[in-house]
C-alpha cells in the first residue's frame, strides 16, 4: 500500500572542514555496492583486534557505536572465521548523500590501531540501486527494522525534502504538527511528536521520494507474536498531523521473523520466516523468496546446485542449507573431542504482490550457526603386503587444523620427517577443502613391534600411531590415536658377510622371531663357549650379531690352492628350532693370499705352500725342489715358493705313532742335480724343509692299515725350516709364522738353535672317505713315469 506525504521544513546550513586522514592501502580492503546497502570490509590483520568506524557528512563527524549504528541505519561485525571487520551501510541511512534517492554517496573514517597508535583512513563510495524502489520494502537487519514507502505528494516549492522530519516538523505550524501513534497489540499508545519519538530511538525521515521508518530490536513499543509457529517481533507506527479538516495517516509497519534456525538429523540448517508477517500486509497474489548469503542473492540453479532448498508448509517459508554448503564459514573446536560448527550469513529477499499488484520488497540480514557438531576422524589401513610397509591415510582433516607431529609406539617426530627416519608423511588435498595425510613406515623400522603368533604361524607387526594435530590459529592440540597390524611369512635369519684380509666377518640384525632357529658352525650349536673354543671372535647384543671367523679356523674349507692364493669358504647353518632341520646357511667364499700354508684334510692329504727362498742356493729355483720321493715334485712354483699336494702315505712320508696321536712327516729337498739314483741325489741335498701332519687317534678309524684313511677332525700341520746352524750341524729355527688362530699346533721339538716354525691350521673338505692304496702299490703304478706322484695317480681310481 502506498500513501502520499507531504512534509515541509526549512533548511539550516553550515560548513564543517574534515580532519586530516589517510588513504588505506590497495590489498587489505573491499567496498561493494549491493541492491539496497552499501558494504565496507577491511582485513583484521590490517585494522588491529579494536577498529571502529566514523560517519561523515557535511555536518560533521559522527562515531558509528552500538547504539548509534541501530538507530542509523548501520552494521557493525567483526568476523573472525574469515578474518575482517565488516560495515553495512543502508542506502537510506542517517548520513548517505542521497541525491533523488538514485545516487548515494558515503564517507567513513575507519580507525585503525597500529602498534599502540590510532591512525585514521578515509573510506568513500558512491553507489546507484541496481533495482528501481518497490511502493514498500523492508530490510530486517541484524540490529534493526527499517521500512521505506513510495511518497506521491510533491513539497510546495522552496522546501527541501532531504532533512530529517524531526527537523521539519520542528520548522512546521502549529496547525500541522506531525505526531506518531504506535499500536501493541490492538493497544493505542499515546501519541508523541517527532523529537519524542527521536529521544525513544526512533528515526523517521523523507527523502525526495520515500518515506523511512527506522527502529532497533528490542524497543518498548515493539511486540512480538508467534505467526504459523514461527516468532515475529512487530513495531507498528501510525504517523498523522492535522491540517484543518484534514488529518493524513500513513501506517508503518516493521516486521521481521526473529526465528534463530535450527539443524536437524540429516545436517541442514533451517531458518523459518511466515509468507505473510502481519495482518496489514493481505491479500497477497503471488509470493517469491531469493535465497543468497553473505549478502550477494544467488540465481536459483546456483542456489539448487549448492543443495539449498526453499519449501512451503502451511503458509510458512522454510530454507534449508546444507550444514558444509558453499559460503559458509566453519571452525573447529577441542571440547569433549574434536568438534566443529558452521556460520551462515544468510541474506534472503522475499518479493509479495497483492491483489492490487502493489509490490512489497523483504530483505533480511540473518546470521545462522549450527550447534557443536562432532568431526570425525578416520584412519585406513591401505598396507600391501608386498611392500613391507605400513600404509595408512588420516583423513578427512579440516583446512584450519594441520598435523604437527606423530608418534610410533611411543617414539615422537615432528612433521615431515628427516630423511634418515626412514618414515614418510604426505598431504593430500582434497576438493571439498579437507586434506588428509598418507603415512608410510617400513616393517623393518626399529619403532614396529614384531612378536611371532603361534596361532597364524606367522609374524605380526605392530604400530600404535598417535597424531598430534594442531588448530589454527589458535594452535590448539588434538589428539588422534589409531593402531594397525599386519601379518607377514616369517623367514629364518639371514647372515650379511665381508671378507677381510684375517678371515670373513659375519652379522645378523637380531629380529624378535629369531628365536625360532638355531645358529649351527657344522654340527655344533654356535655358543660364546664354542667361539672361544675355536678361535672365532663373536658380540651379540640386543642388536645383532657380529662373528669374525679367522682364517684356518674351524669350519672352513678351501679349495683352488696356488702359488698366489687359494680361496677359503665358511658355512653358517641354521636349523630350525622344534626338529632341527637346515633352513637356511650363509655361505661366503673368499679370496686369501699367503707366503707359507699347510693343509692337512679328514681325507689324508696333505698340501702345503712353502717359502724356500732360505731353503735353497742362491740361484736355485724352487722349481727344482722335491719330497722324499725325488719323484714328488712341486704342482707350482715360483722364484721363491713352491706348491705341493700329496697322499699322506706316499712320497716317502714316515709315520709316527705316538700315545695319542699320529703323525705323517715329509720333507722338501733342494737338489742341484736331478739324478734318478738317490744316494747320489743325497749327496747333492743342502737344504731341508719339513712338514707334518698330526692327528688325534681317537678320531681315527681307518690308518692306513688298508687302502682307506678315515679322520674325524682334520690334522694339525707344521711346517719347520732346517738350516745348517754356525758349527755345521743342522738345527731346528724358531717358527717363521706365528699360528693364525687359537686352535693348537703341534710345534716342532726344540733344538739348542731353534728357528721359527709355521704352524697353519687345519682343512676340512666336504668327503670324508678317500681310498688310498699303500704306498708300495703307488710305486709300482709310476715306475718309469716322468711324472710325479701327485700328477701321475687319481685317487678316484683306486
Amino acid at each position: 500500500m502506498a500513501f502520499g506525504v507531504c512534509f515541509c521544513v526549512a533548511v539550516l546550513q553550515f560548513a564543517w572542514f574534515p580532519a586530516k586522514s589517510e588513504n588505506v592501502p590497495e590489498g587489505v580492503h573491499q567496498m561493494e555496492c549491493y541492491d539496497r546497502y552499501f558494504m565496507i570490509a577491511v582485513d583484521l590483520s590490517f585494522t588491529g583486534e579494536e577498529p571502529r568506524f566514523e560517519a561523515v557528512d557535511g555536518t560533521g563527524v559522527y562515531p558509528i557505536t552500538e547504539q548509534y549504528s541501530a538507530e542509523c541505519g548501520y552494521t557493525v561485525s567483526v568476523l573472525p572465521l574469515p578474518g575482517h571487520v565488516e560495515l553495512r551501510a543502508s542506502y537510506l541511512s542517517c548520513h548517505a548523500d542521497n541525491n533523488d534517492d538514485e545516487v548515494f554517496t558515503f564517507n567513513f573514517n575507519l580507525i585503525a590501531n597500529h602498534e599502540g597508535k590510532e591512525i585514521t583512513y578515509a573510506l568513500n563510495k558512491t553507489c546507484s540501486p541496481s533495482l528501481p524502489w518497490s511502493p514498500r520494502e523492508v530490510t530486517c537487519e541484524t540490529n534493526y527494522m527499517e521500512v521505506s514507502v513510495r511518497s506521491e505528494v510533491a513539497c510546495p516549492s522552496g522546501t527541501n525534502g532531504d532533512d530529517s522530519i524531526a527537523d521539519k516538523s520542528a520548522q512546521a505550524s502549529a496547525t500541522s504538527d506531525w505526531q506518531v501513534m504506535f499500536q501493541r497489540a490492538g493497544e493505542k499508545l499515546i501519541p508523541m511528536n517527532l523529537s519524542e519519538a527521536r529521544n525513544q530511538r526512533y528515526v523517521f525521515d523523507l527523502t525526495d521520494r520515500r518515506l523511512v521508518f527506522r527502529t532497533p530490536y528490542g524497543q518498548a513499543d515493539s511486540f512480538s507474536e508467534e505467526v504459523n509457529g514461527v516468532p515475529v517481533e512487530v513495531v507498528h507506527a501510525t504517523l498523522f498531523s492535522r491540517q484543518s479538516w484534514v488529518v493524513l495517516m500513513v501506517d508503518l509497519v516493521a516486521a521481521c521473523s526473529m526465528h534463530e534456525g535450527s539443524y536437524d538429523d540429516h545436517g541442514y540448517m533451517k531458518w523459518q520466516t511466515p509468507e505473510v508477517l502481519h495482518p496489514l500486509v493481505s491479500g497477497l497474489n503471488e509470493t517469491r523468496v531469493t535465497l543468497g548469503l553473505n549478502g550477494e542473492l544467488l540465481e536459483q540453479p546456483v542456489a539448487e546446485e549448492r543443495g539449498y532448498i526453499v519449501e512451503r508448509h502451511n503458509a510458512t517459508v522454510e530454507i534449508s542449507i546444507p550444514y558444509n554448503a558453499e559460503g559458509g564459514y566453519r571452525k573447529s573446536f577441542v571440547t569433549g573431542g574434536l568438534r566443529e560448527f558452521y556460520i551462515f550469513n544468510l541474506y534472503l529477499e522475499q518479493t509479495l504482490v497483492d491483489e492490487d499488484d502493489a509490490e512489497t520488497r523483504m530483505r533480511l540480514h540473518r546470521t545462522l550457526a549450527t550447534p557443536l557438531l562432532l568431526r570425525p576422524v578416520f584412519t585406513v589401513n591401505r598396507t600391501i603386503l608386498e611392500e613391507q610397509m605400513f600404509t595408512i591415510y588420516l583423513g578427512d582433516i579440516p583446512e584450519d587444523i594441520e598435523l604437527a607431529a606423530v608418534q610410533l609406539n611411543g617414539q615422537e617426530f615432528s612433521v615431515p620427517f628427516t630423511n634418515a627416519s626412514g618414515c614418510a608423511v604426505t598431504k593430500v588435498v582434497h576438493p571439498n577443502n579437507t586434506h588428509g595425510y598418507t603415512l608410510k613406515v617400513p616393517f623393518n623400522d626399529s619403532y614396529i613391534i614384531h612378536q611371532f603368533s603361534k596361532e597364524d604361524e606367522s609374524m605380526k607387526h605392530t604400530l600404535d600411531i598417535n597424531y598430534t594435530l594442531t588448530i589454527l590459529p589458535e594452535n590448539e592440540p588434538y589428539y588422534h590415536l589409531a593402531s594397525v597390524m599386519a601379518l607377514t611369512d616369517v623367514s629364518p635369519p639371514e647372515f650379511g658377510a665381508v671378507c677381510s684380509e684375517s678371515g670373513i666377518r659375519f652379522k645378523l640384525d637380531h629380529r624378535p622371531f629369531d628365536y625360532m632357529w638355531y645358529i649351527n658352525i657344522g654340527s655344533e650349536l654356535l655358543t660364546p663357549e664354542l667361539a672361544a673354543q675355536h678361535g672365532y671372535i663373536m658380540s651379540n647384543d640386543s642388536q645383532s650379531l657380529l662373528l669374525e671367523v679367522p682364517l684356518f679356523t674351524y669350519g672352513y674349507e678351501y679349495k683352488d690352492f696356488a702359488l698366489k692364493g687359494f680361496l677359503g669358504t665358511f658355512e653358517i647353518l641354521v636349523r630350525d628350532h622344534e626338529t632341527s632341520e637346515v633352513q637356511s646357511s650363509a655361505v661366503k667364499t673368499c679370496p686369501f693370499t699367503s707366503t707359507e700354508l699347510i693343509v692337512c684334510s679328514t681325507d689324508g692329504r696333505m698340501t702345503v705352500v712353502a717359502n724356500l727362498s732360505l731353503a735353497i742356493p742362491s740361484g736355485g729355483s724352487p722349481a727344482r725342489t722335491n719330497l722324499i720321493d725325488m719323484y714328488c715334485g712341486p704342482k707350482e712354483a715360483d722364484d721363491t715358493s713352491a706348491l705341493f699336494s700329496f697322499l699322506l702315505n706316499s712320497c716317502g712320508s714316515t709315520v709316527k705313532l705316538g700315545k695319542e696321536t699320529v703323525t705323517y712327516q715329509n720333507e722338501i729337498l733342494y737338489s742341484k742335480k736331478h739324478h734318478s739314483v738317490s744316494k747320489a741325489a743325497s749327496e747333492e741335498i743342502t737344504d731341508r724343509v719339513t712338514v707334518q701332519c698330526t692327528y688325534p687317534l681317537a678320531g681315527l678309524h681307518r690308518l692306513f692299515s688298508t687302502y682307506r684313511f678315515e679322520s674325524d677332525s682334520a690334522g694339525i700341520g707344521s711346517i719347520i725350516h732346517t738350516m745348517p746352524s754356525t758349527a755345521g750341524a743342522p738345527g731346528p729355527q724358531v717358527p717363521t709364522t706365528k699360528p693364525t688362530t687359537v686352535l693348537q699346533t703341534t710345534p716342532a721339538t726344540k733344538t739348542p738353535n731353534p728357528t721359527p716354525v709355521a704352524f697353519q691350521p687345519a682343512f676340512h673338505p666336504p668327503a670324508r672317505y678317500v681310498k688310498v692304496p699303500a704306498f708300495n702299490r703307488f710305486r709300482g703304478m709310476i715306475k718309469g713315469a716322468g711324472e710325479t706322484l701327485q700328477t701321475s695317480v687319481n685317487a678316484a681310481n683306486i
